[in-house]
């Protein structure tokens, strides 16, 4: 079988439903965020995923993506992976988009990027292809419970596109999404899939 890569966005916090810009900072989940991941554990228990069984699991060392792991049951099998860890957008850390774009129009992170103190687009595409190369290194299905732009960037890499494609690949909190194969090239199987949060 070739390997799929599973892709869980860490639960709601305050700074994501406000739009901050969360890159390094440790921000707790919300209530809402603990019961998404709770929620996400017991879809991933059902079929047809039944727990998945064998798969490797790796997660942010970030408490907001860690404590989503932990809840949806798999803390026990993963291990933290520094490459894993959100964007650093250094000065416009903690920014909504419409204060960045008030500071410089027309911004938009995927092509320009952020200031000096962040991480340029090469070294975010060089992160997202480490977990591709990862993911892809052996005949097993992995997971990993990250944030939303690197998830994103591993999306657009995944399918050998450049990192700007990721602006078009909404992800939402507690969402998960499926990365495989259709006719022997990188697909996706499914995106920004919150079908375990409806009740």
């Amino acid at each position: 079988m070739a390997p799929r890569i599973l892709l869980a966005r860490h639960g709601q916090t305050a700074w994501s439903l406000s739009g901050k810009h969360t890159g390094r900072t440790d921000v707790p989940l919300l209530d809402e965020g603990r019961r998404g991941a709770e929620l996400l554990g017991e879809r991933l228990r059902r079929a047809p995923y039944d727990g998945l069984p064998g798969v490797e699991v790796r997660t942010s060392p970030l408490s907001r993506a860690r404590e989503t792991c932990e809840l949806a049951g798999f803390g026990e099998r993963a291990q933290t992976w520094d490459t894993l860890m959100e964007w650093d957008y250094g000065a416009y850390e903690g920014l909504t988009p419409g204060e960045i774009q008030a500071l410089r129009p027309g911004w938009l992170i995927w092509r320009d990027g952020v200031p000096e103190g962040g991480e340029s687009l090469a070294e975010v595409t060089a992160r997202a292809d480490e977990v591709v190369g990862w993911a892809r290194s052996a005949d097993r299905d992995v997971m990993i419970f990250a944030h939303g732009h690197i998830l994103r960037s591993i999306g657009a890499r995944w399918l050998g596109l450049p990192l700007e494609f990721a602006a078009r690949i909404r992800l939402n909190p507690t969402s998960l999404s499926v990365l495989g194969w259709a006719y022997g090239e990188p697909a996706v199987e499914s995106w920004n899939d919150q079908g375990h949060l409806v009740a």
